[in-house]
């Protein structure tokens, strides 16, 4: 065998081997994976999002947002991810069907996003943060995404949508509110779907020490 086919044959080789792990294996094991009977709710897992998360998904994507916030819980004992309470289990592939295009996420400069629906309930908190976050925590380096959100004259009575708690340098002049858009509605309800807190059996929730 000359060096010629040698070469050509470690190519192939190294070519397949990487098709073979990353298309082929994944491909199999996962491209028809379904979602789970909860026998508590009568439902599915993960459950099925609604319209307003499904807009809001496409307002996280245009934001930038992945940029900053993973969307994993990795496994113990590598991290201390769930020591953090940041899930209860590692995010496994099945959490990710119902996503058209899964926000995992590289950069962890925020925090993670997984279950943010877990530890958050409160929409009018979750606007807050978005229109400005150093109102929320001054230290934060989050971008504020105001523009999401309309700056107006009173006309009439005061919106009932309209943000609540905004003090300081933050909240409009008298006679003036800050109402939130349809894709401000959207991705706030987006980040309050994402709650991974359910049983599967391939990602049991880790034994007390």
């Amino acid at each position: 065998m000359n060096k010629l086919t040698l070469l050509f044959t470690g190519i192939v080789l190294t070519f397949g081997s990487a098709w073979v792990g990353f298309v082929a294996y994944p491909v199999a094991n996962l491209a028809n994976m379904e979602p789970l009977p909860d026998e508590e709710t009568g439902g599915l897992i993960p459950p099925t999002l609604s319209g307003l998360a499904v807009a809001g998904q496409k307002v996280y994507a245009a934001s930038g947002c992945v940029e900053c916030h993973s969307q994993q819980v990795r496994p113990d004992p590598l991290t201390t991810d769930i020591a953090k309470q940041l899930g209860k289990r590692q995010t496994v592939p099945r959490d990710e069907i119902r996503e058209h295009t899964p926000f995992l996420g590289e950069y962890r400069i925020g925090q993670d996003l997984s279950n943010y629906g877990a530890r958050e309930t409160d929409v009018a908190a979750v606007h807050r943060h978005l229109y400005s976050p150093q109102l929320v925590s001054p230290w934060s380096n989050m971008p504020s995404y105001s523009y999401l959100y309309q700056y107006r004259k009173i006309v009439g009575q005061p919106s009932s949508h309209a943000l609540q708690g905004l003090t300081g340098s933050f909240a409009p002049k008298a006679g003036y509110e800050v109402v939130p858009t349809q894709q401000a509605e959207a991705l706030v309800g987006y980040l309050l779907s994402l709650n991974q807190n359910y049983p599967l059996p391939e990602s049991p929730e880790p034994t007390a020490k």
